[in-house]
Protein backbone atom coordinates (compact mmCIF):
# COMPACT_ATOMS: atom_id res chain seq x y z
CA UNK A 1 0.00 0.00 0.00
CA UNK A 2 1.27 3.45 -0.92
CA UNK A 3 -0.53 6.78 -0.82
CA UNK A 4 -0.08 10.52 -0.36
CA UNK A 5 -1.63 11.59 2.94
CA UNK A 6 -1.35 15.37 2.47
CA UNK A 7 0.23 17.93 0.17
CA UNK A 8 1.55 21.37 1.15
CA UNK A 9 2.15 23.29 -2.10
CA UNK A 10 5.35 25.30 -2.15
CA UNK A 11 5.28 29.08 -2.28
CA UNK A 12 8.88 29.21 -3.45
CA UNK A 13 9.29 30.84 -6.85
CA UNK A 14 10.40 28.45 -9.61
CA UNK A 15 12.94 31.16 -10.47
CA UNK A 16 14.60 30.89 -7.06
CA UNK A 17 18.16 29.73 -7.79
CA UNK A 18 19.24 29.17 -4.18
CA UNK A 19 21.41 25.99 -4.23
CA UNK A 20 19.92 24.86 -0.92
CA UNK A 21 16.37 25.01 -2.31
CA UNK A 22 17.11 23.02 -5.46
CA UNK A 23 18.65 19.73 -6.48
CA UNK A 24 19.06 17.32 -3.57
CA UNK A 25 17.93 20.11 -1.21
CA UNK A 26 14.63 20.74 -3.00
CA UNK A 27 11.88 20.70 -0.33
CA UNK A 28 9.20 18.02 -0.23
CA UNK A 29 5.54 18.95 -0.61
CA UNK A 30 3.94 15.53 -0.08
CA UNK A 31 3.47 13.44 3.05
CA UNK A 32 3.50 9.71 2.26
CA UNK A 33 2.50 6.41 3.74
CA UNK A 34 4.09 3.34 2.14
CA UNK A 35 4.68 -0.28 3.10
CA UNK A 36 7.65 -2.35 1.97
CA UNK A 37 5.25 -4.46 -0.10
CA UNK A 38 4.65 -1.37 -2.25
CA UNK A 39 8.27 -0.20 -2.37
CA UNK A 40 11.10 -1.81 -4.30
CA UNK A 41 13.36 -3.74 -1.91
CA UNK A 42 16.80 -4.79 -3.14
CA UNK A 43 18.06 -7.56 -0.88
CA UNK A 44 16.16 -8.73 2.18
CA UNK A 45 15.05 -6.75 5.23
CA UNK A 46 16.43 -8.56 8.32
CA UNK A 47 13.79 -10.21 10.48
CA UNK A 48 15.74 -9.37 13.67
CA UNK A 49 15.59 -5.62 12.94
CA UNK A 50 12.90 -4.08 15.18
CA UNK A 51 12.35 -0.38 15.73
CA UNK A 52 12.06 2.99 14.01
CA UNK A 53 14.69 4.98 12.13
CA UNK A 54 13.64 8.65 12.08
CA UNK A 55 15.47 11.56 10.45
CA UNK A 56 14.74 15.30 10.62
CA UNK A 57 14.89 17.64 7.62
CA UNK A 58 14.74 21.41 7.15
CA UNK A 59 11.99 21.66 4.56
CA UNK A 60 11.21 25.23 3.48
CA UNK A 61 7.64 25.93 2.33
CA UNK A 62 7.58 29.69 1.54
CA UNK A 63 9.89 32.30 0.07
CA UNK A 64 12.17 33.44 2.86
CA UNK A 65 12.42 36.83 4.53
CA UNK A 66 16.03 37.80 3.90
CA UNK A 67 18.69 35.39 2.72
CA UNK A 68 17.64 31.78 3.24
CA UNK A 69 19.95 29.48 5.19
CA UNK A 70 19.49 25.68 4.89
CA UNK A 71 18.87 25.48 8.65
CA UNK A 72 15.81 27.77 8.40
CA UNK A 73 13.26 25.39 6.87
CA UNK A 74 10.35 23.73 8.66
CA UNK A 75 11.02 20.41 10.34
CA UNK A 76 9.89 17.28 8.50
CA UNK A 77 10.42 13.81 9.94
CA UNK A 78 11.06 10.82 7.68
CA UNK A 79 10.59 7.51 9.53
CA UNK A 80 11.04 3.85 8.58
CA UNK A 81 9.41 1.38 10.98
CA UNK A 82 10.91 -2.14 10.88
CA UNK A 83 9.29 -5.29 12.30
CA UNK A 84 9.40 -9.00 11.35
CA UNK A 85 11.19 -8.42 8.05
CA UNK A 86 8.80 -5.72 6.88
CA UNK A 87 9.00 -1.91 6.83
CA UNK A 88 6.63 1.05 6.77
CA UNK A 89 7.66 4.52 5.63
CA UNK A 90 6.04 7.80 6.69
CA UNK A 91 7.03 11.45 6.43
CA UNK A 92 5.27 14.34 8.17
CA UNK A 93 5.83 18.04 8.79
CA UNK A 94 6.27 19.02 12.43
CA UNK A 95 3.10 21.05 12.94
CA UNK A 96 4.68 23.81 15.02
CA UNK A 97 2.91 27.05 15.86
CA UNK A 98 5.11 28.82 13.30
CA UNK A 99 4.36 26.27 10.58
CA UNK A 100 0.61 26.58 11.14
CA UNK A 101 0.75 30.39 11.27
CA UNK A 102 2.64 30.58 7.98
CA UNK A 103 0.27 28.07 6.39
CA UNK A 104 -2.62 30.35 7.36
CA UNK A 105 -0.82 33.46 6.09
CA UNK A 106 0.44 31.78 2.92
CA UNK A 107 3.89 33.30 3.39
CA UNK A 108 6.90 33.46 5.70
CA UNK A 109 6.33 35.48 8.88
CA UNK A 110 9.78 35.15 10.44
CA UNK A 111 13.29 35.67 9.04
CA UNK A 112 16.02 33.04 9.34
CA UNK A 113 19.38 32.72 11.03
CA UNK A 114 21.14 35.13 8.64
CA UNK A 115 18.62 37.98 8.97
CA UNK A 116 17.46 38.22 12.61
CA UNK A 117 17.39 42.02 12.38
CA UNK A 118 14.40 41.74 10.02
CA UNK A 119 12.05 40.15 12.56
CA UNK A 120 8.72 41.87 13.34
CA UNK A 121 7.24 39.17 15.59
CA UNK A 122 8.70 37.58 18.67
CA UNK A 123 10.49 34.39 17.77
CA UNK A 124 12.38 31.48 19.23
CA UNK A 125 15.98 30.37 19.47
CA UNK A 126 18.66 32.01 21.58
CA UNK A 127 18.27 35.16 19.45
CA UNK A 128 14.50 35.24 19.96
CA UNK A 129 13.93 36.25 16.33
CA UNK A 130 13.43 33.04 14.34
CA UNK A 131 10.44 30.82 13.78
CA UNK A 132 10.49 27.69 15.93
CA UNK A 133 11.06 25.36 12.98
CA UNK A 134 11.86 22.18 14.96
CA UNK A 135 14.06 21.17 12.05
CA UNK A 136 17.33 20.06 13.64
CA UNK A 137 17.16 17.22 16.14
CA UNK A 138 14.95 14.21 16.85
CA UNK A 139 15.15 11.70 19.69
CA UNK A 140 12.73 9.36 21.41
CA UNK A 141 12.08 9.62 25.13
CA UNK A 142 9.23 8.27 27.27
CA UNK A 143 7.43 6.82 24.26
CA UNK A 144 7.31 10.00 22.14
CA UNK A 145 9.64 11.63 19.67
CA UNK A 146 11.12 14.92 20.88
CA UNK A 147 11.87 17.34 18.04
CA UNK A 148 13.60 20.72 18.27
CA UNK A 149 15.72 23.30 16.50
CA UNK A 150 19.36 23.87 17.33
CA UNK A 151 19.20 27.20 19.16
CA UNK A 152 16.34 26.14 21.42
CA UNK A 153 12.65 25.66 20.80
CA UNK A 154 9.50 24.27 22.32
CA UNK A 155 9.92 20.56 23.16
CA UNK A 156 7.73 19.32 20.30
CA UNK A 157 6.36 15.81 20.77
CA UNK A 158 5.33 13.46 17.95
CA UNK A 159 3.88 9.96 17.97
CA UNK A 160 6.82 7.73 16.92
CA UNK A 161 4.62 5.47 14.78
CA UNK A 162 2.07 7.80 13.15
CA UNK A 163 4.24 10.97 13.31
CA UNK A 164 1.23 12.96 14.48
CA UNK A 165 2.36 16.21 16.10
CA UNK A 166 1.16 16.16 19.72
CA UNK A 167 2.25 19.72 20.58
CA UNK A 168 4.80 21.01 23.09
CA UNK A 169 5.33 18.52 25.90
CA UNK A 170 2.26 18.80 28.11
CA UNK A 171 4.10 17.80 31.29
CA UNK A 172 6.94 20.32 31.41
CA UNK A 173 7.19 22.72 28.45
CA UNK A 174 5.55 25.54 30.44
CA UNK A 175 8.35 25.31 33.01
CA UNK A 176 11.21 25.96 30.57
CA UNK A 177 10.55 29.34 28.91
CA UNK A 178 13.86 29.14 27.01
CA UNK A 179 12.99 25.75 25.52
CA UNK A 180 15.32 22.88 24.68
CA UNK A 181 18.38 23.10 22.45
CA UNK A 182 19.37 20.17 20.25
CA UNK A 183 21.30 17.12 21.42
CA UNK A 184 19.48 16.02 24.54
CA UNK A 185 20.71 12.63 25.75
CA UNK A 186 18.92 9.60 27.25
CA UNK A 187 20.54 7.27 29.80
CA UNK A 188 19.62 3.75 28.64
CA UNK A 189 19.74 2.36 32.19
CA UNK A 190 17.69 4.96 34.08
CA UNK A 191 15.58 6.40 31.25
CA UNK A 192 16.55 9.92 32.35
CA UNK A 193 17.00 12.58 29.69
CA UNK A 194 19.35 15.56 30.10
CA UNK A 195 18.96 18.79 28.13
CA UNK A 196 20.11 22.41 28.05
CA UNK A 197 19.39 25.78 26.46
CA UNK A 198 21.46 28.92 25.95
CA UNK A 199 19.52 32.21 25.91
CA UNK A 200 21.37 35.47 25.26
CA UNK A 201 20.17 36.82 28.62
CA UNK A 202 21.83 35.95 31.92
CA UNK A 203 22.68 33.32 33.17
CA UNK A 204 23.20 32.34 29.47
CA UNK A 205 22.59 28.61 30.02
CA UNK A 206 20.09 26.39 31.80
CA UNK A 207 20.41 22.67 32.40
CA UNK A 208 17.73 20.11 33.19
CA UNK A 209 16.78 16.47 33.72
CA UNK A 210 13.55 14.70 32.74
CA UNK A 211 12.92 11.33 34.41
CA UNK A 212 11.81 8.11 32.69
CA UNK A 213 8.18 8.96 33.43
CA UNK A 214 8.54 12.28 31.58
CA UNK A 215 8.55 14.54 34.64
CA UNK A 216 10.87 17.54 34.97
CA UNK A 217 12.88 16.69 38.10
CA UNK A 218 15.80 19.12 37.81
CA UNK A 219 16.25 22.52 36.13
CA UNK A 220 18.98 24.95 37.17
CA UNK A 221 20.72 28.07 35.83
CA UNK A 222 24.35 27.73 34.72
CA UNK A 223 26.35 30.92 35.16
CA UNK A 224 28.48 31.73 32.10
CA UNK A 225 30.61 34.85 31.48
CA UNK A 226 28.34 35.96 28.62
CA UNK A 227 26.17 34.83 25.73
CA UNK A 228 27.57 31.69 24.16
CA UNK A 229 26.81 29.49 21.14
CA UNK A 230 27.26 25.85 22.30
CA UNK A 231 25.81 22.97 20.33
CA UNK A 232 26.01 19.69 22.26
CA UNK A 233 26.02 18.25 25.78
CA UNK A 234 27.69 15.12 27.16
CA UNK A 235 26.41 12.40 29.49
CA UNK A 236 28.15 9.80 31.67
CA UNK A 237 26.70 7.56 34.40
CA UNK A 238 27.08 10.27 37.06
CA UNK A 239 27.86 13.53 35.25
CA UNK A 240 26.90 15.85 32.43
CA UNK A 241 29.48 17.81 30.41
CA UNK A 242 28.63 21.41 29.47
CA UNK A 243 30.51 23.44 26.87
CA UNK A 244 31.68 27.06 27.17
CA UNK A 245 33.63 27.51 23.95
CA UNK A 246 35.44 30.60 22.57
CA UNK A 247 33.24 30.89 19.48
CA UNK A 248 30.59 33.47 20.29
CA UNK A 249 29.20 36.83 19.30
CA UNK A 250 31.31 39.97 19.65
CA UNK A 251 30.07 41.23 23.02
CA UNK A 252 30.26 44.97 22.25
CA UNK A 253 28.41 44.59 18.97
CA UNK A 254 25.85 42.35 20.63
CA UNK A 255 24.99 45.18 23.05
CA UNK A 256 24.11 47.23 19.96
CA UNK A 257 21.93 44.45 18.56
CA UNK A 258 24.47 43.24 15.97
CA UNK A 259 25.33 39.54 16.04
CA UNK A 260 28.77 38.90 14.61
CA UNK A 261 30.16 35.56 15.65
CA UNK A 262 33.89 35.43 16.30
CA UNK A 263 36.48 32.82 17.23
CA UNK A 264 38.44 34.10 20.24
CA UNK A 265 41.76 32.32 19.78
CA UNK A 266 43.18 33.66 23.03
CA UNK A 267 40.41 32.17 25.21
CA UNK A 268 40.64 28.48 26.18
CA UNK A 269 37.75 26.12 25.67
CA UNK A 270 36.01 25.32 28.96
CA UNK A 271 34.25 22.10 29.85
CA UNK A 272 31.97 22.01 32.89
CA UNK A 273 31.50 18.64 34.55
CA UNK A 274 28.39 18.75 36.71
CA UNK A 275 26.74 15.97 38.74
CA UNK A 276 23.64 14.90 36.86
CA UNK A 277 21.40 16.54 39.45
CA UNK A 278 23.95 19.20 40.39
CA UNK A 279 23.92 23.00 40.41
CA UNK A 280 26.16 25.71 38.94
CA UNK A 281 28.32 25.95 42.07
CA UNK A 282 29.10 22.21 41.86
CA UNK A 283 30.60 22.36 38.36
CA UNK A 284 34.25 21.45 37.90
CA UNK A 285 35.59 23.52 35.01
CA UNK A 286 38.40 22.17 32.84
CA UNK A 287 40.29 24.13 30.19
CA UNK A 288 41.41 22.91 26.79
CA UNK A 289 42.68 24.01 23.39
CA UNK A 290 40.59 26.88 21.94
CA UNK A 291 38.07 25.32 19.56
CA UNK A 292 34.43 24.83 18.72
CA UNK A 293 32.55 21.53 18.96
CA UNK A 294 29.37 20.63 17.15
CA UNK A 295 28.82 16.94 17.91
CA UNK A 296 29.86 14.52 20.63
CA UNK A 297 30.27 10.80 19.94
CA UNK A 298 30.12 9.65 23.58
CA UNK A 299 31.32 10.36 27.12
CA UNK A 300 32.08 7.96 29.95
CA UNK A 301 33.95 7.56 33.24
CA UNK A 302 37.19 5.62 33.67
CA UNK A 303 38.76 5.67 37.12
CA UNK A 304 39.42 9.30 38.05
CA UNK A 305 38.79 10.48 34.49
CA UNK A 306 35.82 11.61 32.47
CA UNK A 307 36.45 10.89 28.79
CA UNK A 308 34.77 12.81 25.98
CA UNK A 309 35.03 11.85 22.31
CA UNK A 310 33.81 14.43 19.79
CA UNK A 311 34.70 16.15 16.54
CA UNK A 312 36.91 19.17 17.20
CA UNK A 313 36.75 22.29 15.05
CA UNK A 314 40.13 23.95 15.67
CA UNK A 315 39.55 26.99 13.44
CA UNK A 316 35.81 27.76 13.28
CA UNK A 317 34.34 30.57 11.20
CA UNK A 318 30.87 31.52 9.99
CA UNK A 319 29.18 34.15 7.85
CA UNK A 320 28.19 37.24 9.83
CA UNK A 321 24.73 36.95 11.33
CA UNK A 322 22.55 40.00 10.85
CA UNK A 323 23.95 41.10 7.49
CA UNK A 324 25.87 39.00 5.02
CA UNK A 325 27.55 42.04 3.48
CA UNK A 326 27.49 40.73 -0.07
CA UNK A 327 26.58 42.50 -3.31
CA UNK A 328 24.53 39.77 -4.97
CA UNK A 329 22.45 36.78 -4.00
CA UNK A 330 25.01 34.57 -5.72
CA UNK A 331 27.69 35.95 -3.39
CA UNK A 332 25.49 35.08 -0.44
CA UNK A 333 24.91 31.56 -1.73
CA UNK A 334 28.65 31.09 -2.21
CA UNK A 335 29.33 32.26 1.35
CA UNK A 336 26.87 29.76 2.82
CA UNK A 337 28.26 26.96 0.68
CA UNK A 338 31.84 27.83 1.66
CA UNK A 339 30.99 27.79 5.35
CA UNK A 340 29.15 24.47 5.23
CA UNK A 341 31.96 22.85 3.23
CA UNK A 342 33.89 21.07 5.99
CA UNK A 343 36.99 21.07 3.81
CA UNK A 344 37.04 24.84 4.41
CA UNK A 345 36.12 24.45 8.08
CA UNK A 346 37.65 21.09 9.09
CA UNK A 347 36.52 18.86 11.95
CA UNK A 348 38.44 15.86 13.27
CA UNK A 349 37.74 12.96 15.61
CA UNK A 350 39.26 13.91 18.98
CA UNK A 351 39.44 12.76 22.62
CA UNK A 352 39.55 14.80 25.84
CA UNK A 353 40.40 13.28 29.25
CA UNK A 354 39.38 15.29 32.32
CA UNK A 355 40.99 14.11 35.55
CA UNK A 356 38.62 14.80 38.44
CA UNK A 357 41.41 14.20 40.97
CA UNK A 358 44.18 16.41 39.54
CA UNK A 359 42.14 18.88 37.45
CA UNK A 360 44.31 18.09 34.41
CA UNK A 361 43.03 17.95 30.82
CA UNK A 362 44.69 15.64 28.29
CA UNK A 363 43.87 15.82 24.58
CA UNK A 364 44.44 13.52 21.62
CA UNK A 365 43.52 13.81 17.94
CA UNK A 366 42.24 10.41 16.80
CA UNK A 367 42.36 10.92 13.05
CA UNK A 368 43.45 13.49 10.48
CA UNK A 369 40.57 12.85 8.05
CA UNK A 370 37.66 15.30 8.05
CA UNK A 371 34.63 13.64 9.64
CA UNK A 372 31.57 14.75 11.60
CA UNK A 373 28.16 13.58 12.92
CA UNK A 374 29.69 10.82 15.12
CA UNK A 375 27.08 8.31 16.32
CA UNK A 376 27.17 5.19 18.48
CA UNK A 377 24.74 2.68 19.97
CA UNK A 378 21.99 4.02 22.25
CA UNK A 379 22.70 1.16 24.65
CA UNK A 380 26.23 2.47 25.28
CA UNK A 381 25.45 6.17 25.88
CA UNK A 382 27.42 7.29 28.94
CA UNK A 383 29.31 4.00 29.09
CA UNK A 384 32.65 2.74 27.84
CA UNK A 385 32.13 1.96 24.18
CA UNK A 386 34.14 0.79 21.20
CA UNK A 387 32.63 1.99 17.92
CA UNK A 388 31.84 5.42 16.49
CA UNK A 389 30.36 5.84 13.01
CA UNK A 390 31.06 9.21 11.36
CA UNK A 391 30.11 10.79 8.05
CA UNK A 392 32.59 11.70 5.32
CA UNK A 393 32.04 14.94 3.38
CA UNK A 394 32.00 15.59 -0.35
CA UNK A 395 34.57 18.32 -0.96
CA UNK A 396 32.94 21.62 -1.92
CA UNK A 397 29.47 20.58 -0.70
CA UNK A 398 27.42 20.00 2.44
CA UNK A 399 26.81 16.41 1.38
CA UNK A 400 27.87 13.11 3.00
CA UNK A 401 29.73 10.92 0.53
CA UNK A 402 30.26 7.99 2.90
CA UNK A 403 30.77 6.57 6.38
CA UNK A 404 33.80 5.85 8.55
CA UNK A 405 33.77 3.37 11.43
CA UNK A 406 36.25 3.93 14.26
CA UNK A 407 37.32 1.11 16.56
CA UNK A 408 38.25 3.19 19.60
CA UNK A 409 40.04 0.23 21.23
CA UNK A 410 42.33 -0.87 18.41
CA UNK A 411 42.48 2.27 16.28
CA UNK A 412 41.28 0.33 13.23
CA UNK A 413 39.14 2.28 10.77
CA UNK A 414 36.77 1.08 8.05
CA UNK A 415 35.14 3.09 5.26
CA UNK A 416 32.05 2.70 3.08
CA UNK A 417 31.35 5.18 0.27
CA UNK A 418 27.96 5.44 -1.43
CA UNK A 419 29.33 5.97 -4.93
CA UNK A 420 29.32 8.86 -7.45
CA UNK A 421 26.33 11.17 -7.07
CA UNK A 422 25.02 9.30 -4.00
CA UNK A 423 24.90 10.99 -0.58
CA UNK A 424 23.79 9.75 2.82
CA UNK A 425 22.28 11.02 6.05
CA UNK A 426 23.32 10.86 9.67
CA UNK A 427 23.38 7.09 10.33
CA UNK A 428 22.04 5.21 13.33
CA UNK A 429 23.01 1.90 14.94
CA UNK A 430 20.17 -0.60 15.30
CA UNK A 431 21.29 -3.56 17.39
CA UNK A 432 19.50 -6.72 16.34
CA UNK A 433 17.07 -8.66 18.54
CA UNK A 434 19.27 -10.80 20.81
CA UNK A 435 22.43 -8.74 20.19
CA UNK A 436 25.45 -9.54 22.35
CA UNK A 437 28.30 -7.45 20.90
CA UNK A 438 28.14 -3.66 20.64
CA UNK A 439 28.17 -3.81 16.83
CA UNK A 440 25.89 -6.85 16.57
CA UNK A 441 23.26 -5.29 14.34
CA UNK A 442 22.76 -2.82 11.54
CA UNK A 443 23.73 0.66 10.43
CA UNK A 444 20.85 2.59 8.87
CA UNK A 445 20.89 5.68 6.67
CA UNK A 446 18.86 7.40 3.95
CA UNK A 447 20.72 7.87 0.67
CA UNK A 448 19.83 10.40 -2.04
CA UNK A 449 20.86 9.52 -5.58
CA UNK A 450 21.43 12.57 -7.80
CA UNK A 451 21.80 10.31 -10.84
CA UNK A 452 18.25 8.96 -10.62
CA UNK A 453 16.59 11.64 -8.43
CA UNK A 454 15.55 8.93 -5.97
CA UNK A 455 16.04 8.17 -2.28
CA UNK A 456 16.41 4.91 -0.42
CA UNK A 457 16.84 3.53 3.08
CA UNK A 458 20.09 1.57 3.22
CA UNK A 459 20.77 -1.22 5.73
CA UNK A 460 24.43 -2.10 6.39
CA UNK A 461 26.05 -4.67 8.66
CA UNK A 462 27.31 -2.54 11.57
CA UNK A 463 30.25 -4.90 12.09
CA UNK A 464 31.41 -4.77 8.44
CA UNK A 465 30.18 -1.63 6.70
CA UNK A 466 32.64 -1.93 3.80
CA UNK A 467 30.76 -4.99 2.52
CA UNK A 468 27.96 -2.71 1.36
CA UNK A 469 24.19 -2.91 1.80
CA UNK A 470 22.30 -5.91 3.13
CA UNK A 471 19.16 -4.26 1.79
CA UNK A 472 18.01 -1.09 0.04
CA UNK A 473 14.41 0.14 0.28
CA UNK A 474 13.53 2.60 -2.52
CA UNK A 475 11.33 5.37 -1.11
CA UNK A 476 8.21 6.58 -2.93
CA UNK A 477 9.81 10.01 -3.48
CA UNK A 478 13.16 11.78 -3.39
CA UNK A 479 13.57 13.31 0.06
CA UNK A 480 15.49 16.45 0.90
CA UNK A 481 18.95 16.41 2.47
CA UNK A 482 18.53 16.46 6.26
CA UNK A 483 20.26 16.83 9.58
CA UNK A 484 19.96 14.56 12.61
CA UNK A 485 18.41 11.15 13.06
CA UNK A 486 17.56 8.70 15.84
CA UNK A 487 16.94 5.01 16.33
CA UNK A 488 14.03 3.90 18.51
CA UNK A 489 14.44 0.32 19.71
CA UNK A 490 11.27 -1.74 19.44
CA UNK A 491 10.98 -2.10 23.21
CA UNK A 492 11.29 1.71 23.62
CA UNK A 493 8.54 2.73 21.21
CA UNK A 494 5.99 2.97 24.03
CA UNK A 495 8.31 4.11 26.85
CA UNK A 496 11.70 3.70 28.52
CA UNK A 497 11.39 -0.08 28.67
CA UNK A 498 14.72 -1.14 27.19
CA UNK A 499 15.60 -4.73 28.10
CA UNK A 500 18.47 -4.46 30.62
CA UNK A 501 20.34 -7.38 29.04
CA UNK A 502 21.37 -5.04 26.19
CA UNK A 503 22.87 -2.35 28.46
CA UNK A 504 26.50 -2.78 29.60
CA UNK A 505 27.73 -1.91 33.07
CA UNK A 506 28.89 1.71 33.36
Amino acid sequence: MQKIIATYPTGISPDNKHPFLNGLFKPNEDEYFATSASMKVIGEIPKDLWGIYARNTHNQVHESIGLYHPFDGDGMIHAMHFEEGKATYRNRFVQTTGFLAEQAAGKSLWPGILSPQMYTRRGWGSMGAMKDNAGTDVLCHAGKLLVSMSQGSEPWRMDPITLETLGPDANWSRNIPDGVASHYKVDPATGEMIFFNYPEKSPHMNYGVINKDNQLVHYVPIDLPGARWPHDIGMTKNYSILHDLPFFFDEELLKQGTRRIKFHRDIPARFGIIPRHGTSDQIRWFEGTPCHILHIANCYESGDEVIMDACIMPNPHKPNVGGHGTQTLEDGYAKIRAHLDKHNNPTYMYRWRFNLKTGETKEQQIDDEITEFPVMSNDYVGRAYRYSYNVLYQKGEWLFRGLKRYDMDTGKMEVYEYGPGRYGSEPQIARRIGAVAEDDGYLLTYVNDANTNTSECVILDASAISKGPIARIILPHRISVGTHACWVEGDRITGELRDKKYIPEA
